[in-house]
């Protein structure tokens, strides 16, 4: 064979090697990428912590709402119903979701595991805020999160649910998973530090949604229906003298900071207001590592 013959064959190879090297290459990044849609922030922030780059994590709440009095449009179906992945919050967070018809092998319950521990909420009060319109907090309570050793085994959930859609992530994801809940134990340790400087001190809530934080950080703790926005009728307040009586609290959690006018009257009975923020939606700034870091420290004021 002469040269010139031999040179052309290893040139026909070497193209056909960087062919095929090049299709693979094409093949495995069409392939690779997951589509991850989630049910509230605490759970896109877990599967963007745990993926990264390599998946599209989608949180389709609007800013202004609730993300467990959400009505899903039909846009935001067909996005789940594109995805490769749905991130629910379970304790019945999901209350559209016998409304919507879902692939079940695309869903993952971060809450399963633990289900056992849920807990009911008694005589809920119907009322209304934001575009929500009326409702109730009634059935489960819902923001498990908020248990910050629940929202490890949720950060656990999540991780597994995406090494059963990309079992060649798994060294990574476990990698990643480990900080992650590195983060969650060092606030739980430090809100269990934080309360026990006084574990049976009133404290009231504005709103019946730290019923997990309440049982797992052992908070003396009785909420009303009051938002940080809307001034309550004269109503609430002579329902708030009747509850000190017997609940002398001198602190009220907040999800958000009360108006100065409630925060005043607050201040005029020997009530001072702190945030703790659940984060169910996107925070404007930070994240929710961030968010719940402020919420243990301005707590710390309430144990001083």
């Amino acid at each position: 064979m002469s040269i010139h013959a031999s040179w052309c064959r290893f040139a026909l190879y070497c193209l056909f090697f960087v062919f095929a090297a090049t299709i693979a290459q094409a093949s495995a990044a069409g392939s690779s990428g997951l589509k991850i849609v989630a049910a509230n922030y605490p759970l896109a922030y877990f599967a963007e912590r745990l993926a990264g780059a390599r998946a599209r994590v989608v949180f389709p709440v609007p800013a202004d709402v609730d993300p467990a009095f959400w009505q899903p449009s039909a846009d935001a179906v067909g996005q789940m119903q594109k995805s490769d992945l749905i991130l629910l919050n379970g304790a019945g967070y999901e209350k559209w979701l016998t409304q919507v018809s879902l692939p079940r092998l695309k869903l993952a319950n971060t809450s399963l595991g633990f289900r056992d521990a849920y807990l009911r909420i008694e005589n809920a009060v119907v009322h209304s805020h934001g575009p929500g319109g009326q409702h109730a907090h009634e059935g489960l309570a819902f923001t498990t999160w908020l248990d910050f050793e629940q929202a490890g085994k949720q950060a656990q959930a999540v991780a597994d649910a995406i090494i059963r859609k990309r079992p060649e992530w798994k060294n990574v994801i476990q990698e990643n998973l480990e900080p992650l809940l590195d983060d969650l134990a060092g606030l739980d340790n430090e809100l269990k530090r934080t309360v026990a400087a006084g574990p049976h001190r009133p404290l009231l809530a504005s709103h019946p949604v730290y019923q997990y934080l309440a049982r797992r950080y052992g908070l003396n703790l009785q909420s009303v229906h009051w938002e940080p926005d809307e001034m309550p009728p004269d109503a609430e307040w002579i329902a708030l003298q009747g509850i000190l009586k017997n609940h002398p609290a001198r602190w009220m959690i907040w999800e958000a900071e009360p108006a100065p006018e409630i925060a005043a009257r607050l201040r005029a009975m020997g009530i001072e207001s702190v945030v703790f923020d659940p984060c169910a939606n996107r925070p404007e700034s930070g994240n929710f590592l961030s968010v719940m870091k402020r919420n243990v420290e301005g707590l710390k004021a309430a144990f001083r």
